[in-house]
């Protein structure tokens, strides 16, 4: 159940790119932004009100926090993009059962309608004599190493012995 979670996690990151970085840098970017609004509002006051030193240390201000809004924007974006690159090379490793992606299962479910099962179970009962036989056979040319064609591994250990 677990690993059907996390997989539910990677697809979300994928088609969002959300995590608690992009979010965190989203919400300082947000202060940031109301803050600056909020000198700017200010700067234009004191401008109105005096014109003299007040609205000098307003702009400072607004310049900060307009400074710290730029910064933390650009952080949210490299982290969206961090985020979204590392859930599709972890959904890249971790491929799922190819036997479980929908298209199959509705093409095996109506193959079993339009065969029956009744006619389905000995089709099915081959197939795996068929599979378990191909195993076999593979699997003694695999263990062989680097021999030539279908020797057995016996055969095999007998030349290393020579050699």
């Amino acid at each position: 159940m677990r690993g059907w979670l996390h997989y539910l996690e990677l697809q979300a990151k994928v088609k969002t790119g959300l995590s608690s970085s992009v979010i965190a840098w989203a919400s300082v970017a947000a202060v940031g932004g109301a803050v600056t609004f909020g000198f700017l509002v200010l700067t234009a006051f004191i401008w109105l009100a005096d014109r003299y030193t007040p609205l000098s240390a307003a702009l400072i201000l607004g310049a900060f926090f307009l400074l710290i809004t730029i910064v933390a924007l650009i952080a949210s974006l490299v982290a969206h993009g961090r985020t979204v690159e590392r859930a599709r090379q972890e959904l890249t490793v971790r491929s799922p059962a190819p036997w479980l992606d929908p298209r199959y299962l509705t093409v095996g479910l109506q193959v079993v309608r339009a065969i029956g099962a009744r006619r389905l179970v000995p089709l099915v009962a081959v197939g795996l004599l068929a599979a378990g036989l191909a195993k076999e056979w593979a699997g003694g040319d695999r263990s062989a190493g680097e021999g030539g064609g279908g020797e057995s591994s016996e055969a095999s250990g007998d030349e290393r012995e020579a050699a």
